[in-house]
C-alpha cells in the first residue's frame, strides 16, 4: 500500500477511534459490567480495523463495524469461560439474542447517549483523586492513548499507566455502581465532570510545566468534552456556561503565540487570529444558557465566567473591553465560588476597571498560602506596578514570579519584563523629576 495511503488510513482509523471509542467503551461496559474487559473488547476491535480496513477500505459506518466486532468478540469471550456461562446468556440477551455471529452493520445501541454520560461519571467518580479523573476522562472518554495522556501532562508513559491502573482498582474497591447518580448526587458528580473537564482544558490553554506555552491537543480535548457534556445534559445553564467558556477562551489559541512560538499576552494579541467559529459556537451556547437563566434557573461559575470572556470576545480592541462590567462580573463570582484565583482574577479587573492601586488594595487580600508554588500573585503585583510607574519594585516582583513557575515560556516572559523594569528604573533615577513628570 501506498506510504500516503497508509497515512490516510491511519488518520481515519485514529479519527473513528476518538469519536467512537467513548460509545463503544461505554456500550460495552453496560454490557458486560468489567470496565477492564470492555476496554480490552474495544482494542481488540480497533486492531481488527487495523488488520481489515487496509484491504477492504473504510466502511461506510465505521462506529457499528467497531461495536459489531467487539459485541462479537464479547460473546466468544464468554463462551471460552466456562465459569462464565451465566455471563453468555446475559450478553446475548442484551445483544437481542444473537449467536455468535457478528451483527448487522446498521445495527444501534440503545442508550447511546446513557452509555456515554456513565462513563463521564465513572471517570469523574469522588473516589478518585482529581488527577485520577482528568487521565481517566481522557482515556475513557477521550479515546486517548497512555502515551498521548503522559506527554500531556508531562510524567513517563509508565507513571501514567500505573495512575490509571489505580484509578480503575480504586473504582473495583469501592464498588462504584455504573448506573447514573440521580438527585443531590447526581448535581455533585456533575461538579465534578465540569470541574475535570475545565482542568483539561486549562492544562492545555496555559500548560504548568514543560518548554511550551500551551497543549493546544490538551485544549482541544477539553472543548471537544465539553460540547459532549453539553449534547448529553441538555438544559443545564452550568453545563452550556463551561462550553461557552471553553470555546471563548479557546478561540484565542492561534493568537497566544508569536511565529516564534513567544507567549503573547491578552492585551498584545492579533485579534483578527482569534477563532471565529469558536467564539460564535461560544456566544451561542452563553445565549441559550442566558435564555434559561431568565426563566429563574440558577447560575453559577461557568457562566459567570462565560460572560466574562464574552465580554473580551464581544470588544474588537483590547481598549474597547468593558473592564468596569467585568469587574462586576468578578465581585458575583468571588461571592458565589470564592477562592485565591478568583480573587487575582478579580484584582486585575478593578486594576484595569479603576486604576493600579485599586487592583492593589484587592492583591493585597488575597491568600497567597492558598495558591503554593504559584507566580500568579507576584506577576499580577509586577503588572500593577509596572503601570503605577513603580519599575524597580515591578522589576522584583517579575523576578519572584519567574523563580517560581514551572513553565520555561511563562519564565522567559517574566525574566523579560523583570529587565525591562529595571532599566525603566534605571533610566527614573537617571531622569529625576524629568522622569515623575512622564509617570
Amino acid at each position: 500500500m501506498p506510504a500516503d495511503t497508509t497515512d490516510g488510513l491511519n488518520e481515519a482509523i485514529v479519527a473513528t477511534w476518538r469519536a467512537e471509542s467513548a460509545r463503544l467503551v461505554g456500550a460495552l461496559t453496560r454490557m458486560t459490567r468489567d470496565l477492564d474487559l470492555a476496554e480490552d473488547l474495544a482494542q481488540d476491535a480497533l486492531v481488527a480495523a487495523l488488520e481489515q480496513w487496509a484491504s477492504g477500505g473504510v466502511p461506510e459506518n465505521p462506529g457499528a463495524w467497531l461495536m459489531a466486532v467487539a459485541k462479537r468478540r464479547g460473546i466468544d469471550h464468554f463462551r471460552r469461560a466456562d465459569t462464565m456461562r451465566r455471563k453468555t446468556a446475559e450478553l446475548e440477551h442484551a445483544l437481542g439474542g444473537e449467536e455468535a455471529a457478528v451483527p448487522d452493520l446498521d445495527d444501534q445501541v440503545d442508550s447511546i447517549e446513557d452509555d456515554v454520560l456513565r462513563l463521564i461519571f465513572l471517570s469523574c467518580h469522588p473516589a478518585l483523586t482529581p488527577e485520577s479523573r482528568a487521565a481517566l476522562t481522557l482515556r475513557l472518554v477521550g479515546g486517548l492513548t497512555t502515551a498521548e495522556i503522559a506527554r500531556g501532562f508531562m510524567v513517563s508513559d509508565s507513571s501514567m499507566g500505573q495512575r490509571i491502573s489505580r484509578a480503575k482498582r480504586t473504582l473495583v474497591t469501592a464498588g462504584v455502581e455504573l448506573e447514573l447518580p440521580t438527585g443531590s448526587e447526581r448535581t455533585a458528580r456533575l461538579d465534578d465532570v465540569m470541574a475535570v473537564i475545565y482542568l483539561i482544558f486549562n492544562e492545555g490553554y496555559s500548560a504548568t510545566s514543560g518548554a511550551d506555552w500551551m497543549r493546544p491537543e490538551l485544549a482541544h480535548e477539553g472543548m471537544r468534552l465539553a460540547r459532549m457534556l453539553t449534547a448529553l445534559a441538555p438544559g443545564e445553564v452550568e453545563v452550556l456556561g463551561l462550553q461557552a467558556l471553553v470555546e471563548i477562551q479557546g478561540s484565542r489559541l492561534g493568537a497566544r503565540v508569536d511565529e516564534d512560538g513567544a507567549p503573547v499576552l491578552l492585551e498584545a494579541q492579533d485579534r483578527g487570529r482569534w477563532d471565529g467559529l469558536l467564539i460564535r459556537r461560544g456566544l451561542g451556547a452563553l445565549a441559550q444558557a442566558e435564555a434559561l437563566a431568565a426563566r429563574g434557573v440558577p447560575v453559577g461559575k461557568y457562566f459567570l465566567q462565560a460572560s466574562i470572556a464574552a465580554e473580551h470576545a464581544r470588544a474588537a480592541r483590547a481598549e474597547d473591553t468593558n473592564w468596569r462590567r467585568i469587574a462586576a462580573l468578578y465581585d458575583v463570582v468571588a461571592e458565589a465560588a470564592p477562592g485565591a484565583v478568583v480573587e487575582v482574577n478579580r484584582a486585575v479587573a478593578h486594576g484595569r476597571a479603576f486604576g493600579p492601586d485599586a487592583g492593589l488594595a484587592v492583591l493585597a487580600a488575597v491568600d497567597e498560602g492558598a495558591l503554593g508554588r504559584s507566580p500568579l500573585v507576584p506577576s499580577v503585583r509586577g503588572e500593577f506596578l509596572e503601570r503605577g510607574g513603580l519599575h524597580a519594585e515591578a522589576a522584583e516582583a517579575f523576578a519572584a514570579a519567574a523563580a517560581l513557575t514551572d513553565n520555561q515560556s511563562e519564565r522567559a516572559v517574566l525574566t523579560r519584563r523583570a529587565g525591562d523594569n529595571l532599566v525603566s528604573a534605571a533610566q527614573d533615577s537617571s531622569g529625576g523629576m524629568g522622569s515623575a513628570a512622564r509617570r
